[in-house]
């Protein structure tokens, strides 16, 4: 390692700033010597082993900032890859920030006299991308070279699926499997993924096989085996006869592929790699284009991409390749990444230097001492990696370790562990800890993120399943399904008992019933009296139509088969859906918008704090968006079926992006927290055969799909397989077990290093536990290795890093499951509300009838003090709140929204009494009712009666924990305490303001629109939707492409500065030769700009200001005038302080381009259709816009 002390000046000889120097102008920290020393590195490949939160990213940008401020490179001429869009976004944006800001330092003054960086760092900036998304360019500029056609499609894993299924299904050739069609298209993808990955051909894997098969088939038996060969030998060789056979499958599929010019994502990297080791030309255009190159997460690359980056960059002339990883966190070998390619880097890149990144600026000595403690025999088997330390100050942290006798003691435990934390962190801070939970095993998410919600913590499950197993978005795709397939019975079934309609079991029955009776199914007495003629209707036929429950929502029968209530739910559920069907002929994503509205989810996801709850739903509709863009003339009943391939292509395609929250508990798999923090983190069940997991069948030798380890990219970082020709069958067996042993341990390997990532997310509280008996089993689990080796690592150091909060004795050998035999209860339907059941059903009683006192009163719009919107007279001032005899305990108070609840909540709370609209609002269901009650027949039940408040049922589940002591004696049922309780939470939430940052870059509109309206701003930046088309934007867009033809310019806009613009088919506007004939009668008609469509991009407090000039005048004084065209009305007088803005950034930013005092640049709208030109006397100056910035609150 090359770790220099204290150096002030390194790297280039004769550079002229050093990281410090640069740093400091920047008013950035001081780097220290670790990261100076990469940050100055030479221009020479460079290998940079960065430990957990060891500040990676900001070294990386600060090494871009470096090499352009010295001169070394220009922005443009960075290139940067990582592996995920959200990592290629933040590395971006800080990279553009610092540049921002070296932009407008005194440090460039003095480096750059003549201000060729400042006009490079202002007109270009570098070129950060996705591996992936940089393979793709490269096949898109280049790939008639293989050939591959321009504009190939990249099929999505759903879509390729489909075209794989597709050749599956209708495959002529017997292949020899009694696999269904689902298994092996599954086979053939990742199959072809693998060949993609190794480049490795379709022949070569033929011959491997052939050459195995004949191996194991002849060798000799031996005396007491028989003629057949053993069963486990059998199943290595059909398993390679079945990979070979699906080759002419996969030829298929990429003949397929070509027919319809689309490729796939192991394509797009195996033909960037081809182009890069066939293609000299190439090679040589990357490397003009590019100058200096950071490879981030380099550990996690595979053989593709390490072949096609040492290709490009690693050959010829030494240039500054920059590779940043940690052989310690490389933990997806399980899907093609090879963790030797870290440490292969020096030698693809001669003459690469190795440095260090090894004090950690997130975990405290206590964490580390544990992590390092996990990773010592990672060391001790040759992984190239140093101890990570605390950085200097570091404060102490808390870490638990503790083994249960079972599995609901562990969870009580750490629930109560982090409930507590959570309270001792609020005590002494405004704002709740960062707080999350790490499993090793998706099924494990659900009792913990109960165990945590049992105790008030707002919990948060990310990625249980995929995107569709999203609660809300289960419910919106299972309505799609009822949409078009009436028999989509489970669907059905969601809506029916899901937390709005809760239709209980005894009218699902009935339900259910009906739609036997629709299907014309026989009854008890026919089947008795005739069964063979039954079973004869019972045979597909031409009379095989059928019914669902989605037929009898539409037809539900005699209403007295059913509950009053469940009734009335069936029919509101029928209504929606029956309405929904009308409206089918919208466009895709215009019907899953109004199928989410129909059901409420909208409002339901808004109501959860901090936006969280709509990250799943846009998600959701950027793929309907995608699908749509792709398909156009696609139907619902294509989109379902796309849908239902993508939980067996994609497990559910991949949930919304969902960031680190500080007002939740989030609970998520331990892949999925690789790259994120948090103040508290709970490992659990670190336990044997779930944390490391049990062995897996297995390697290549039993897995279809896997690829021989001596034909991967990686070989030899791989066990090898030997057998030799003298072998008989018995240690031919024993060398294929024991090669599957090798690959075993490899297994464990990434299970430690995934260990190691967990707990190193630990800012301050760590908690790692096991258990010994879980629910079910005969035999106790107990501590694993890891859980073992963390306590004896706690119990021998000098100063333990942990308290070992308890640890049970193993139980005794004979002992039975104490859970096995207990039985575990719940309630179904689900009640939503649980314990808040009453307190919330009297608030809206309240509610409603303070709505009716409202509309009850006679208008007096206009009067003052009047309701406003409703014309309704003000409500009183409540009275004083009722003082409780004995203090408030937390457990009496009505508990807020879970806003981390899997579960939506009703949104019943949010109707209106029937005669406040034209139409009635869809009403769910307002209460619970008993589960099993029959009918009453003498009283038919009205559908559309309103819900009674007055006359609740009891909750024979939470009777108990709903009732409250009584406090008052004009109050026993506590209510009026309840009701402040509610009307200060609500008071609360009006007060509350969503925090929505500010992005690194605004546009000059959006700069107006902060000085304008913040709230809008906010509202927009929040929730980004299209601009509406518009006659008159399509109207200004002719007017400038007429102007810009008419000067002589042919610039391109950006997309954000002609929102909605030019919509195609649009019907030619007459009004434009109006505009066209009152310019050339206006004054500047006859002058001749200096320029035209002028971008720009300037830094004001930090942010970026982006923007394009209409027309630049220079007038006779040696001033100049910028002039922005509107063809729009002259505004109202108290818009121009906000539209000044955008003529006060013009007039800046030529200031800055030109050189000149911002004194002798003036600034003009001009309104076109009144020919009127408008020139405010005080615009703002830097100082006003930094101002201006500055004041909307962090």
């Amino acid at each position: 390692m090359v770790v220099p002390g204290g150096v002030e000046r390194a790297g280039e000889p004769g550079e002229l700033a050093s990281p410090f120097e640069v740093a400091e102008a920047l008013g950035l920290p001081r780097p220290t010597p670790e990261q100076a020393a990469v940050v100055s590195a030479p221009s020479a490949p460079a290998l940079v082993v960065a430990g957990a939160g060891a500040g990676k990213t900001e070294t990386m940008a600060a090494r871009v900032v470096y090499l352009v401020a010295n001169g070394f490179v220009t922005p443009d001429r960075v290139l940067g890859l990582t592996f995920t869009r959200k990592a290629a976004r933040q590395l971006s944006e800080r990279v553009r920030a610092r540049l921002r800001r070296l932009a407008g330092s005194p440090l460039l003054d003095r480096l750059d006299p003549g201000g060729e960086r400042r006009a490079a760092v202002l007109t270009t900036e570098p070129v950060i991308l996705t591996y992936h998304a940089y393979a793709g360019r490269l096949v898109g500029e280049h790939g008639l070279r293989l050939p591959v056609e321009p504009g190939v499609r990249l099929l999505t894993e759903t879509a390729a699926w489909q075209l794989a299924h597709r050749v599956v299904s209708t495959w002529a050739e017997d292949i020899d499997t009694d696999k269904v069609p689902a298994t092996v298209t599954n086979y053939l993808l990742a199959l072809a993924g693998e060949l993609g990955e190794h480049l490795v051909g379709p022949d070569a894997l033929r011959r491997h096989a052939e050459r195995l098969c004949r191996a194991i088939e002849s060798a000799p038996k031996t005396r007491r085996q028989g003629d057949a060969l053993p069963q486990s030998l059998q199943a290595v060789v059909n398993t390679q006869r079945l990979r070979a056979n699906l080759l002419p499958l996969l030829e298929a599929y990429q003949a397929r592929k070509r027919r319809e010019a689309a490729m796939d994502f192991a394509d797009q990297m195996s033909l960037a790699a081809r182009l890069a080791l066939e293609y000299p030309e190439v090679v040589r255009g990357e490397r003009e284009r590019y100058g200096a190159v950071l490879l981030d997460e380099y550990q996690d690359t595979g053989h593709a991409q390490r072949e096609l980056l040492r290709s490009l960059f690693g050959r010829g002339e030494p240039m500054p390749v920059t590779a940043v990883g940690d052989p310690a966190q490389a933990i997806y070998g399980w899907r093609g990444a090879s963790a030797a390619n870290l440490p292969r880097f020096v030698h693809d890149f001669p003459p690469a230097r190795e440095y260090g990144l090894l004090t950690s600026f997130r975990n405290p000595p206590e964490v580390l001492a544990l992590a390092n403690a996990v990773s010592a025999p990672l060391r001790a088997a040759g992984l190239d990696v140093e101890e990570l330390r605390a950085r200097d100050g570091a404060g102490p942290g808390d870490v638990r370790v503790a083994l249960f006798d079972d599995v609901r003691e562990e969870l009580d435990w750490l629930a109560d562990t982090v409930a507590a934390q959570w309270e001792a962190h609020l005590d002494t801070s405004d704002e709740p800890p960062t707080a999350a939970v790490l499993v090793r095993r998706r099924s494990d998410m659900s009792a913990i993120a109960a165990a945590l919600r049992e105790r008030g913590l707002p919990v948060e499950v990310v990625g249980l399943g995929g995107l569709l197993d999203e609660p809300e978005v289960r419910d919106l795709t299972s309505a799609l399904r009822v949409l078009v397939d009436p028999l989509a019975g489970t669907a059905a079934a969601r809506l029916l008992t899901g937390s709005r309609w809760r239709v209980a079991a005894y009218d699902l029955a009935a339900l259910w019933a009906r739609a036997r009776e629709l299907a014309g199914a026989p009854t008890r007495q026919a089947v008795a009296d005739d069964p063979l003629s039954v079973l004869a209707d019972a045979l597909p036929g031409e009379h095989a139509e059928q019914a669902g429950l989605a037929d009898a929502l539409d037809d539900p029968g005699d209403p007295t088969a059913y509950s009053a209530e469940g009734y009335r739910r069936i029919r509101r559920l029928g209504a929606e859906l029956s309405a929904l069907r009308r409206r089918l002929d919208q466009p895709l994503p215009e019907l899953v918008a109004d199928v989410e509205r129909t059901l409420l989810l909208d409002i339901e996801a808004l109501s959860r704090p901090g936006g969280v709850g709509r990250a799943h739903l846009d998600a959701f509709a950027d793929v309907v968006n995608d699908f749509a863009a792709a398909s156009p003339s696609a139907t619902l009943p294509a989109l379902v079926d796309y849908l239902h391939t993508a939980e067996q292509a994609e497990d559910g395609l991949e949930p919304g992006e969902v960031e680190v929250a500080e007002n939740r508990v989030q609970v998520l798999t331990m892949h999925s927290a690789k790259g994120l923090e948090w103040h508290i983190v709970a490992v659990p069940h670190v336990v044997k055969d779930v944390f490391p997991g049990r062995k897996k069948s297995s390697s290549w030798l039993r897995t279809v799909p896997e690829l021989p380890a001596d034909l991967r990219g990686d070989a030899e970082d791989l066990p090898q397989l030997r057998l030799l020709p003298h072998y008989d069958r018995k240690e031919v067996e024993q060398a294929l077990v024991g090669h599957e042993e090798d690959f075993d341990q490899r297994r464990l390997v990434e299970e430690r290093r995934l260990l190691y990532v967990a707990l190193t997310r630990a800012e301050h509280s760590l908690l790692v536990s096991g258990y010994w008996w879980g629910e079910t089993g005969d035999k106790p689990k107990g501590p694993s290795t890891f859980l073992t080796e963390i306590r004896a690592a706690v119990e021998a150091a000098e100063h333990p890093p942990a308290d070992i909060a308890h640890w049970a004795p193993p139980p005794a050998e004979d002992a039975p499951n104490p859970l096995a035999s207990q039985t575990k209860t719940a309630q179904w339907p689900v009640d939503p509300l649980g314990r808040r059941r009453a307190a919330v059903a009297e608030g809206a009683r309240l509610v409603l009838a303070a709505l009716d006192r409202l509309l009850d009163e006679p208008e007096r719009d206009g009067e003052a003090g009047s309701a406003g919107v409703l014309g309704a007279a003000p409500v009183a001032e409540p009275a004083d709140p009722v003082e409780p005899a004995d203090p408030v305990e937390p457990a009496d108070l009505v508990e807020p929204p879970d806003p981390g609840d899997d579960t939506p909540e009703p949104a019943w709370a949010a109707a209106v009494p029937d005669h406040t609209a034209d139409v009635p609002l869809p009403e769910p269901p307002d209460d619970d009712y008993p589960l099993a009650e029959p009918p009453d027949p003498d009283t038919p039940p009205d559908p559309d009666a309103p819900p009674d408040l007055d006359d609740l049922p009891p909750d024979p589940f939470t009777e108990e924990r709903t009732t409250s002591p009584a406090t008052e004696d004009d109050d026993p049922e506590g209510w009026a305490r309840d009701v402040e309780v509610l009307l200060a939470e609500r008071a609360a939430a009006a007060d509350r303001r969503e925090r929505v940052l500010l992005p690194d870059h605004l546009t000059v509109s959006q700069l107006v629109e902060l000085a304008a309206d913040p709230d809008r701003l906010a509202r927009r930046l929040r929730r980004p939707l299209p601009f509406p088309p518009n006659p008159s934007t399509r109207r200004g867009t002719a007017f400038h492409t007429w102007l810009e033809q008419r000067f002589g310019a042919s610039r391109l806009f950006e997309l954000d500065e002609l929102p909605g613009a030019a919509d195609e088919g649009a019907a030619p506007d007459t009004d434009l030769g109006r505009l066209q004939e009152a310019f050339l009668a206006s004054s500047w008609a006859a002058r001749a700009p200096h320029d035209v469509e002028v971008p720009f991009e300037a830094e004001i407090e930090g942010l970026s200001v982006r923007g394009r000039m209409d027309a630049v005048f220079a007038d006779d004084d040696g001033g100049w005038t910028v002039v922005d065209w509107k063809t729009g009305a002259v505004p109202a007088e108290e818009r121009l302080p906000a539209l000044s803005v955008q003529l006060a950034a013009y007039r800046l930013a030529w200031a800055a381009l030109t050189d000149t005092p911002v004194e002798k640049v003036r600034a003009a709208f001009h309104y076109v259709r009144h020919d009127h030109t408008l020139r405010p006397a005080d615009l703002l100056d830097a100082d006003g816009l930094r101002e201006l910035v500055r004041s909307i609150p962090n």
